[in-house]
């Protein structure tokens, strides 16, 4: 018997090596997401890309202090959300064409950026010919910064870093998160882990109506947990449970 809980000790330890020789190392999955709350569409639907990939942690033990995320992690070409209900006319769609450059977040805020752009799609559904949109530049979104473009609606959108606190944008806001299994607050890197970030897109343009539109990113990441771990140690009990079977027999 004491041979069994040596062994088990041992894989016990076997395993936390391999976790902690990885533990800088985070798979997520995640979605990636903007809200346009303009008062002159109303309440808009989100449009939303799903993603995944493996994130960059630093801390101490499963607290989460700085992550660095990969670039594309979230990547969508013209992904389209309908617009049904006729309180927003003359808004008939979103879309979304997006992807994220590789960034850090270090003590609940960092610059992560998005490049592309969504569309406000007016009058007609998105896809039809040919289509009034108003067209919203993501540069800043995530990152900060200002940028201007002129057409058939002159755009200008502010931009912000992300953060886990709160993002406003006069009255409106959204909040972010980190928390652990179970919303334990210092283990925001463990497995089953997640982390919400928001930030603020202030978008005026040249629409009577709607010279101010005002947009949220987020972005969520949920923590899983590393299957060679996990098999790692179901194997390494379900063994040791059979040898103490086999040596049960034996006397």
């Amino acid at each position: 018997m004491y041979a069994i809980l040596q062994c088990l000790l041992v894989v016990a330890a076997s395993a936390l090596c391999a976790a902690e020789s990885t533990a800088a190392a985070l798979p997520f999955t995640g979605s990636l997401s903007l809200s346009v709350e303009s008062p002159a569409f109303g309440a808009l639907p989100a449009v939303s890309v799903s993603g995944s990939g493996v994130a960059t942690a630093n801390g101490s033990g499963s607290h989460l202090s700085t992550l660095a995320l990969p670039a594309s992690a979230f990547s969508a070409t013209a992904v389209v959300t309908p617009v049904t209900d006729p309180a927003a006319f003359p808004a008939q769609g979103l879309q979304l064409t997006a992807h994220n450059g590789a960034g850090t977040v270090m003590g609940g805020s960092g610059v992560i950026p998005i490049f592309g752009i969504a569309k406000v799609c007016l009058n007609e559904p998105c896809g039809s010919l040919p289509p009034v949109n108003l067209q919203v530049p993501l540069s800043g979104l995530g990152a900060g910064g200002v940028r201007t473009v002129s057409g058939l609606f002159n755009v200008t959108v502010l931009g912000a870093p992300w953060t886990i606190g709160t993002a406003a944008i006069g009255t409106l806001t959204q909040r972010g998160f980190a928390h652990g299994p179970a919303s334990l607050t210092s283990s925001s890197a463990a497995a089953s882990g997640a982390l919400r970030l928001v930030t603020p897109l202030f978008v005026s343009t040249s629409i009577a109506g709607s010279a101010v539109v005002p947009t949220f990113g987020v972005m969520t990441l949920h923590f899983v947990p590393e299957p060679a771990t996990s098999l790692l140690l179901g194997a390494g009990v379900a063994t040791l449970v059979l040898a103490g079977r086999r040596r049960m027999r034996g006397l």
